[in-house]
């Protein structure tokens, strides 16, 4: 059935006043597009399609507004599935990570509770890790085409199949089809497979291909494109810029080719674009660009009508401030399924924000065409999984399946994806190799963020570098920060003492060379991420490039040049994980060579990065 955004005038999306003005009846309604549950990527048989319009005539309006909403599982009691499930009857779900054993037991509870079998997804971006604390990290996005064999990004969506599935779940947040054109973006710089669209088409079908060996569903992200802006969505709502023709031929080419492959979902970001929303919409303010996930123009013109996708919409997490810088949250709610979004993902308040949804359904912001339109899809997504031929009992497998996640031989195609990715970008000063037979005394140092809400140790992944250098035969002293020895009892720490210890004219006696391992993270904390120092002249910033051989170690974020041009060998291991810490260690000793490949972004648009 066609849907619209609106019956009546009046009820046009109620969000920022200049936007509300501006966008009338006739403007915000969009283009109408039917539902074909027989077509890609549904392709439901008669028996399918009959399920699907059964279960919605069957529904009460109450389940018919809770399956609009993707639940964030925050406590694995059975208490607390008992009150998400039977309050507001939610048609999907995503967990907080935990051991294997717990998630899945967690998963069977929820699909037993439950009369419509649940969407459970997880974010096996990086392989099975993400969906469980001992699954598999196979490697990051970047790290998954930063080598020339494209086949890297299939195994990684293969192992992510097999470990999640193995859990319960049967949709997954996955693949990130971003471009990484801004090399200040830090929130997709690891996450995107690359800097254009024909590396992220490639490895994305790649990915798509493996992890579809398993009776799992995608949905690719962030509709319409991040890594043109350098801030993160998490923080702000941030922005794709390109015009409508540049934008057809990088973003939609990828998403062209990712619907023709037969993605069955996308999930749309928190991001504007002004210049496609202006190509719909000509008179459109610059008040009245909201984010994709409130807008008409690109969700149903754009991504329904152009791209002709015919899967199911969500929106990205509903808590970013990306979306909740764009008005109240009760208008914000409801507009987004008007605009065309199938689902929402994730409550803030449960109780507000299924209200919200409902008083949007009864003042007609939501359709009655809209919300069947997009129970259908919902529900077809169901279908094409076979959920609804399945029994409760039957939707999550047994304990014994648990056996694949870390497996062994997952392990080992991690530590081979680890050693064939691993990339020198520079080594200007030829340094390399150092081994425990030339450069016996290592000064190790460690950059990291600070402490997150975990309160875990960020620098605790040198204990692992310390490890794997003195199994090597190197003899490693660590340096401490300020902050370190304080928190150990010395007393009257500050910059100035620790550098006037540190930086001393003997130090190419005491050290024959200093490694440096950067492990800098921030996601969703920052709008974008730069290394920042323990103190202020941190001793720990590489003055020492000067006195002895120098490399420098980035076990996460590519562009760390811009804030270290003075160090000559860099080298980008992509994780922190033991295998590609052990991996780095063997190519900085020679022991075997460097296969990875980097792009452009690395050098930061800046000249001296390259010395």
């Amino acid at each position: 059935m066609p849907f619209s955004i609106a019956a009546e005038p009046d009820r046009s999306l109620p969000l920022r006043d200049s936007a509300a003005r501006s966008r009338n009846a006739s403007e915000t309604r969009g283009r109408q597009f039917d539902v074909d549950l027989r077509a890609a990527p549904f392709t439901l048989d008669d028996d399918a399609v009959t399920w699907v319009e059964s279960t919605i005539t069957s529904m009460s309006l109450e389940e018919k507004i809770g399956q609009l909403f993707i639940n964030h599982n925050d406590d694995y009691s059975r208490e607390y599935l008992d009150g998400v499930l039977e309050n507001f009857h939610v048609g999907g779900m995503r967990y907080r990570p935990g051991p294997s054993a717990a998630v899945q037991e967690h998963i069977r509870y929820a699909q037993s509770k439950t009369r419509i079998p649940l969407l459970v997804a997880s974010n096996p971006e990086m392989g099975g890790a993400g969906s469980c604390d001992d699954g598999t990290f196979v490697s990051t996005h970047l790290q998954a085409g930063s080598h020339p064999d494209r086949t890297i990004a299939r195994r990684m969506g293969q192992v992510a199949g097999v470990e999640t599935t193995a859990l319960g779940c049967n949709w997954a947040f996955a693949p990130i089809v971003d471009i990484h054109y801004n090399w200040r973006n830090t929130v997709v710089s690891t996450r995107a497979f690359g800097n254009t669209p024909e590396i992220v088409v490639e490895r994305a079908k790649e990915y798509f291909d493996g992890i579809s060996e398993s009776a799992t569903a995608c949905a690719i992200k962030h509709f319409p494109g991040d890594g043109v802006d350098e801030r993160d969505q998490h923080v702000v709502t941030s922005y794709n810029t390109l015009g409508f023709e540049e934008w057809n031929r990088t973003y939609g080419h990828v998403y062209r080719e990712m619907i023709d492959h037969g993605v069955q979902s996308i999930m749309a970001g928190h991001i504007g674009a002004p210049g496609l929303s202006r190509h719909f919409r000509p008179a459109m303010a610059d008040a009245d660009i909201l984010p994709a996930t409130l807008s008409p123009e690109l969700l149903q013109d754009l991504l329904r009508g152009d791209l002709g996708f015919n899967g199911l919409i969500l929106t990205d997490a509903t808590q970013m401030v990306g979306l909740t810088q764009a008005g109240k949250r009760k208008d914000l709610v409801p507009a987004t399924i008007a605009a065309g979004c199938d689902m929402f993902l994730f409550f803030r308040n449960p109780a507000e924000d299924f209200r919200y949804m409902l008083d949007g359904y009864s003042t007609g912001v939501i359709t009655e065409q809209r919300l069947h339109d997009a129970l259908r899809r919902i529900l077809a997504l169901k279908a094409s999984l076979g959920l609804h031929r399945r029994p409760a009992d039957q939707l999550v497998p047994p304990v014994e399946a648990l056996g694949v996640i870390g497996s062994e031989a997952h392990r080992a195609v991690a530590a081979e994806i680890a050693d064939r990715t691993v990339t020198l970008v520079k080594d200007t000063a030829g340094n390399l190799p150092i081994t425990p037979t030339t450069h016996r005394r290592i000064r190790l140092y460690g950059i990291s963020g600070d402490a997150d809400f975990t309160r875990t140790d960020p620098l605790a992944y040198l204990d692992t570098v310390k490890e794997e250098l003195e199994a090597a035969g190197f003899e490693v002293h660590l340096f401490r920060t300020a902050g370190q020895r304080q928190a150990e009892g010395e007393k009257g720490m500050n910059f100035m003492r620790i550098l006037s210890e540190e930086a001393t004219g003997d130090y190419p006696d005491k050290y024959d060379a200093a490694l440096v391992f950067a492990n800098v993270k921030g996601f969703a904390q920052e709008a974008a991420i730069r290394i920042k120092w323990s103190t202020p002249l941190a001793a720990e910033i590489p003055w020492y490039a000067a006195e002895v051989p120098t490399v420098f170690v980035s076990l996460n974020q590519p562009n760390h040049l811009i804030d270290v041009p003075m160090v000559r060998t860099a080298i980008h291991a992509h994780a922190g994980s033991r295998e590609a810490i052990r991996a780095t260690i063997d190519k900085i000793q020679g022991r075997s060579g460097f296969e990875g490949t980097f792009n452009e972004n690395v050098f930061c648009d800046s000249f001296d990065t390259r010395l």
